[in-house]
């Protein structure tokens, strides 16, 4: 299918490129993965012109921004790796959109950013790595909590989407890790950490006083369309300490989207799209730690939807989220 937008297309700056050496691969091919994670010119727009990819999103690799303990570096951080997109998108205005990194750590200093990238660079939304460190390496703060709604209440006035990153969670706070620590990552931690983080935003109440928030979680769902059923079946019986008044699949109904980002698997998408339905589902890759190609390929060839239900997934769901002019 030619045409395809995606967005979990991910670059890097200098000052974040380190640390996704662990999230690479093997250690012989980071020198083609750093190349790649900071190309935004001829390799990116080839390989996106080849799987007919017509429009990318770009963000700000894991755990970026959220990953800087002191918040005046986050906060120059953020800018210049936003200033850097913008740069991209100015350039390629037909083929790049920006998803603004911010400084969490300051959830006035986020929304000023955010505010910054959506209406002076025309930025498309944000993209967060999950939870912010903050002044200790043992930190682990969560968009749940109260000190938060000021920065959601900007988001929700900006009208654009909120794109919930995974990242790994911090050695201190992952003893059910422990002596398996290939389990903390992409294969298994990446969704268990986005997954509750997702799950908390829904239990907090957060979608009663917003409810216009659009959050946007990759993977096919991280695991939730799967047990979504289960959660609110079982909540009958385990409701403490959960603030919405309605059941926790309405809110992610309502408030959550779903990319295929780096989950090519005709089962899993099948259960997710039965879930959400098809206005709901978004084409990504998650370039370059998925290639591109494989993403295309399984979404060109797959037979578990509709032409209509692919077009609309592939391609016009997110001309409309986004609000895109590409003709």
């Amino acid at each position: 299918m030619q045409g395809k937008i995606a967005f979990e297309e991910h670059m890097a700056i200098r000052e974040t490129l380190e640390e996704t050496r662990s999230f690479a691969g093997d250690s012989g091919k980071w020198d083609d993965f750093t190349r790649q994670i900071l190309d935004l010119e001829d390799e990116r727009l080839g390989k996106m012109d080849e799987t007919g990819i017509e429009f990318a999103i770009l963000s700000l690799n894991a755990p970026g921004i959220q990953g800087i303990l002191d918040t005046n570096e986050a906060i120059e951080v953020s800018k210049k790796a936003n200033d850097t997109m913008a740069d991209a998108v100015s350039k390629h205005p037909k083929r790049y959109g920006g998803f603004a990194a911010l400084p969490m750590q300051d959830p006035d200093a986020a929304a000023k950013e955010l505010t910054r990238c959506v209406k002076e660079l025309g930025f498309k939304g944000a993209m967060v790595n999950g939870f912010t460190q903050k002044d200790t390496p043992d930190s682990a703060i969560y968009y749940d909590i109260p000190e938060y709604r000021s920065f959601w209440a900007t988001v929700q006035e900006l009208d654009v989407p909120f794109y919930l990153h995974p990242r790994m969670q911090i050695p201190a706070r992952a003893q059910n890790y422990q002596d398996h620590p290939w389990l903390m990552s992409a294969p298994w931690g990446f969704a268990v950490e986005t997954s509750i983080h997702s799950l908390r935003l829904c239990g907090s109440g957060l979608f009663e006083d917003y409810p216009k928030l659009k959050i946007i979680i990759g993977h096919l769902g991280e695991h939730i369309p799967y047990d979504l059923w289960r959660i609110d079946a079982r909540m009958r019986f385990s409701r403490r300490g959960y603030r919405g008044e309605r059941p926790l699949g309405e809110y992610f109904l309502q408030n959550f989207l779903v990319t295929t980002s780096g989950n090519f698997c005709d089962p899993t998408f099948k259960c997710a799209h039965e879930v959400l339905g098809t206005d709901r589902l978004f084409f990504s890759a998650d370039y370059p730690f998925e290639k591109m190609e494989d993403a295309a390929d399984w979404y060109d060839a797959t037979d578990v939807m509709t032409a209509e239900e692919k077009k609309k997934i592939g391609r016009d769901n997110a001309i409309k989220l986004f609000n895109l002019d590409l003709d």
